[in-house]
């Protein structure tokens, strides 16, 4: 069925959310988190601002629009708010550079694919943006703009890659997309992929045609059929010629690319995919052709490549875009490697400065970069976080490693956190050789330093060797392959692997032997999808009629040898002893070339299961999540409140709480709470973009998008407690345990602010409430410990200090200010630190202290003469091997010297108040007998205190005290020591302990001292 435009199901989603079974305001206090990776991924549609030397934008194949106003140093996304990611075409107008139109659904034809749903327009340089029309389209090849009239543009819609549709073709706005007018191509079949004007002459247009579809089975290329061509207009395409002929190809061709340069206008090229492939030249306007090169290198995959772009200045000068960048210089002749690395950078589009070719913007598998020199060097790739997962799966460590295949790039791992307050960046990135740029990834349950992927390698990350344990090594065969094969621990056994192909293998010994624990498990004689012509169904390299692979495996977490399994020619199969027979359970509505992406057994029921299906691939977009009860027997449909356009790619249970589920779809997140009676969106302020997979890692919710890297809901603890019976009321959800986690203080000069980087989790514990109204009177928040002792408390009405930015000694983006306690209706969340409150600072409640020790406390939640309690755990660093008695030591001394520290303190600001008043003393002072006393008397206060008089008084504590019983070493020293104690989970040395002892000593006789100071010397 054909796409229905996402604006329109948009406008409907709020009938949708009243199906909805929990109000979602009780989590909007939920927020993704992005935590990288920072390695860009796909780009096709790029483009400078002529007369903004520093001025670029690039469209993400699925992660939106993004701007760099420093010509590529960093970047921002411009596109969020937008209900599609999926960017295929941009384009500036030339005589308004703050009207940009962008075509969604990326025109590669690859067999991953995103599709759009037509075309924006932002009328101020990206700050907002209209959706104009052409939703149908699916996928934008180009965008031309008149380069005088800003409204006036023409659009190549290639159209649905796996079906036919009657929006393709040219089409050609006269009022900024108001109203379209389809000017070339006039059938379902036939799209357009390329356009180009005439420099000079607008009314001159070059069109490419091509008729391209994909199968729904795993063939590299689409199918390309009789349709495709090269076609120009001389009036602004009101009418049309095909260009075939005198010298260019008559034969099919496939994808065309064009470009021309100002400098002269007449000549035309066209790189060609198809029997008689390469670049052709036109000196005429395209009347006489000759090729004038055939090189491999340029048209290799022409079907994915197909871009050339032309010096605006030397006509002879032109760039052949593939899987490294060639430049010729002799007119299209000859061509030099420009650009590109041996394991293919795969490069796609290039913009060229039309008045200063020295500015260029290179569009590639790897993201976008900048050059302003020619070319000589380029911006980074390295700061653009679109990268593109499929699966993703965690590990057991803490802090636990996010491991995925990225797309164009290589496999890779991520911390959840860093021990580094500058967050999550390229520095704890991790490349992962085993599980290449689309594998399944699978870390061994008993030892995360072992990595599996792909098909099958195997890391040991201690010595960085990769194996490769390749399971059909023993069996050589004919087997099929897809771009993503099922790689899975059993969940009952971490010992024993699945892998699967036609068949499922298994291995209980790290790989050294392999056995196939099942017959071909996909269809036979699979009838063809009515989604396909004579031209695409014929696409199948000669293969028989099985064609499929096993693409899902699931194993039972409460029942032995219960596996399921999914191919994605539709079939579902279960074996109840562990692979010697299995029974078809697929659904009665599975029809073939029905994708089955997951399956997820229960947690809570071994007969329960859920799978999730994508027939995208036979030009079906509507969800399709299926859930059994009986072990596979009957299956029923759930995807109520899910978009009719978004397709499901992943069905996660959470496995704490029954009948909470998660739904990864090609344009969000879901949620159910009702085990999937109703869905509901858990989109938040995640980015518009396709989401592959789902891992909840204890209290978070993991998740793999498919061009905006990976993203984390940290602690859904409280999502887990929302009972859709249970009215809106104040409430305070119990917390999830908290770790004593550590971050260093320091860890050298910190990485600027402007490189690219991801926040650590939250440190300490949530504390998730809700008010079911505005507070009347002041929220009170109070922690106990496990005798009831108070810990430590926080109040609405006295927040947080603001930050005075005229006194701060750093610039503001280093200074976090904590987080105030909340006192307005909704979800909130406050984060204490599992700190006691300083004792230093008391008049501060976001100060704090010493550590708290594990053990359990309570939460005390009050509001408008209502108390509402929970229990908290605060657990050890798992890393840690301390007993109790060792944290309790260190508690009881570090709050000892804690208290020290605050009785030398309040001496100290006493000092403080003494000196002033002796400063006003001696300014006033007349006689010289007064001045020598009140000279004599600063003297003495600076011994016993310490201090050494400083120009600038903030350079006095590069003098040391010149005494022990000094209140500014004492202060040092207490310092020191509590800092000593507090920097790590140990218990006290003795040299700690003895410290604290003689300093507590020499306390005393300072204060002692102190007091008979003041006594003997009053300063009114």
């Amino acid at each position: 069925m054909p796409w229905r435009p996402l604006l329109c199901i948009l406008l409907a989603s709020a009938s949708m959310a009243t199906a909805a079974t929990v109000d979602s305001s009780t989590f909007e206090h939920l927020d993704w988190r992005l935590v990288g990776p920072f390695r860009g991924g796909r780009v096709l549609a790029v483009s400078g601002v002529p007369g903004q030397p520093n001025h670029f934008y690039f469209g993400a194949v699925n992660g939106g629009v993004w701007e760099s106003i420093d010509a590529g140093r960093t970047w921002n996304p411009i596109f969020d708010e937008q209900p599609i990611g999926s960017i295929g075409a941009l384009a500036i107008a030339p005589s308004d550079p703050n009207v940009i139109y962008v075509g969604s659904g990326e025109a590669d034809m690859r067999s991953d694919i995103s599709q759009g749903d037509g075309m924006y327009l932002s009328r101020d340089a990206g700050k907002s943006w209209k959706h104009i029309g052409l939703g149908d389209s699916q996928q934008i090849g180009r965008i031309l703009v008149d380069p005088s009239d800003p409204d006036l543009a023409y659009v190549a819609a290639l159209g649905h890659p796996y079906g036919p549709n009657a929006e393709r073709g040219v089409f050609r706005t006269r009022d900024g997309g108001a109203h379209w007018q389809r000017i070339l191509g006039n059938d379902d079949a036939t799209g357009a992929i390329d356009l180009a004007f005439e420099p000079g002459n607008p009314k001159v247009i070059y069109a490419a045609l091509w008729q391209a579809r994909r199968t729904p089975w795993n063939i590299y290329p689409p199918a390309s059929g009789p349709g495709s061509g090269l076609y120009k207009s001389t009036d602004g395409g009101d009418s049309w010629q095909p260009l075939r002929g005198n010298g260019f190809p008559e034969a099919q061709v496939g994808r065309i690319g064009i470009a021309l340069s100002a400098s002269a206008p007449k000549r035309v090229y066209a790189i060609v995919d198809g029997e008689a492939g390469g670049l052709y030249r036109s000196d005429d306007a395209g009347q006489n052709w000759r090729r004038t090169s055939s090189d491999n290198r340029i048209w290799a995959r022409g079907w994915y490549f197909g871009r050339i772009a032309a010096d605006p200045k030397n006509a002879d000068r032109i760039y052949a875009l593939n899987t490294i960048v060639l430049r010729s210089d002799d007119g299209g002749s000859t061509f030099i490697p420009l650009k590109g690395d041996n394991t293919g950078d795969d490069f796609h589009d290039l913009w060229i400065d039309p008045s200063d070719p020295q500015r260029q913007i290179l569009g590639v598998d790897q993201g976008a970069i900048v050059s302003v020199n020619g070319g000589a060097t380029w911006s980074s790739w390295y700061n653009q976080p679109t990268a593109q997962l499929y699966h993703i799966v965690t590990d057991d460590r803490f802090p636990y490693f996010i491991y995925g295949a990225q797309q164009d790039s290589g496999a890779i791992a991520l911390p959840n956190r860093s021990n580094s307050p500058s967050g999550i960046t390229m520095m704890q990135f991790r490349e992962v050789t085993a599980g290449g740029e689309s594998g399944m990834i699978a870390p061994d349950p008993r030892n995360p330093d072992i990595i599996y992927g792909g098909r099958v390698d195997k890391l040991d990350l201690r010595t960085g060797q990769t194996r490769s344990i390749d399971p059909t090594l023993a069996e050589p065969d004919l087997y099929r392959n897809t771009w993503t094969l099922p790689l899975v621990f059993d969940r009952r056994d971490p010992g024993t692997l699945y892998y699967g192909n036609q068949k499922i293998w298994r291995t209980t010994d790290g790989g050294e032997r392999w056995q196939a624990i099942s017959p071909d498990l996909t269809r036979e004689n699979p009838p063809l999808p009515p989604n396909l012509d004579k031209v695409t169904a014929a696409n199948n390299l000669g293969l028989g009629p099985r064609r499929g692979v096993v693409y899902a495996i699931a194993s039972s977490p409460l029942r032995d040898g219960r596996i399921w399994a999914g191919t994605d020619d539709g079939l579902i199969w279960r074996s109840d002893d562990a692979g010697t027979h299995w029974n078809n359970v697929t659904p009665k509505a599975l029809t073939a070339w029905s994708k089955v992406g997951i399956l997820e057994p229960s947690h809570f029921d071994a007969d329960v299961a859920y799978a999730a299906i994508d027939r995208h691939r036979l030009d079906d977009r509507r969800p399709y999540i299926y859930r059994t009860r009986d072990a596979g027997r009957s299956w029923q449909l759930i995807v109520s409140g899910i978009r009719e356009s978004d397709f499901v790619n992943a069905v996660r249970e959470d496995p704490k709480r029954q009948g909470l589920l998660y739904a990864a779809t090609e344009l969000g997140m879901y949620v159910s709470f009702d085990d999937g009676a109703n869905w509901q969106s858990l989109q938040r302020n995640l980015p518009r973009t396709s989401v592959r997979d789902i891992d909840v890692h204890g209290d978070d919710l993991v998740i793999g998008t498919h061009g905006r890297g990976i993203w984390i809901l940290d602690d859904i603890s409280a999502l887990r407690q929302l009972d859709p019976a249970q009215p809106v009321a104040t409430r305070l959800f119990a917390p999830a345990a908290a770790i004593r986690y550590r971050v260093a203080d320091f860890t050298g000069t910190p990485l600027p602010r402007d490189e690219p980087m991801a926040a650590n989790p939250f440190a300490g514990a949530a504390i998730d409430f809700r008010l079911a109204e505005d507070a009347q009177g002041p929220v009170q928040l109070a922690i106990r410990d496990a005798r009831g002792q108070l810990v430590r408390e926080w109040s609405s009405a006295n927040p947080p200090e603001p930050i005075d930015v005229s006194q701060i000694g750093s610039a503001p983006e280093w200074v976090q200010p904590p987080r105030a306690l909340a006192s307005g209706v909704g979800m909130h969340r406050f984060v204490w630190s599992l700190h006691y409150p300083s004792l230093t600072e008391p008049a501060n409640a976001y100060a704090d202290g010493a550590w708290a020790p594990p053990g359990q406390y309570t939460v005390e939640l009050r509001v408008d003469g209502q108390t509402f309690t929970q229990t908290l755990t605060v657990a050890p660093d798992p890393r840690v091997d301390l007993a109790p008695a060792g944290y309790a030591a260190a508690f009881t001394l570090a709050r000892k010297v804690e208290a020290l520290q605050a009785r030398i303190g309040e001496a100290r600001q006493e000092a403080t108040a003494l000196r002033k008043a002796l400063a006003e003393k001696q300014a006033a002072a007349t006689d010289a007998s007064t001045r020598r006393k009140l000279a004599k008397l600063e003297t003495d206060l600076n011994e016993i205190s310490g201090s050494t008089p400083a120009p600038n008084p903030i350079n006095a504590w590069a003098f040391p005290p010149k005494t022990t019983r000094s209140l500014t070493y004492l202060d040092r020293a207490l310092g020191q020591l509590f800092g000593s104690i507090e920097s790590a989970d140990a218990a006290p040395s003795p040299d700690a302990t003895a410290g604290a002892e003689r300093l507590a000593d020499l306390v005393e006789i300072t204060l002692r001292d102190w007091a008979l100071f003041r006594q003997a010397n009053p300063v009114q």
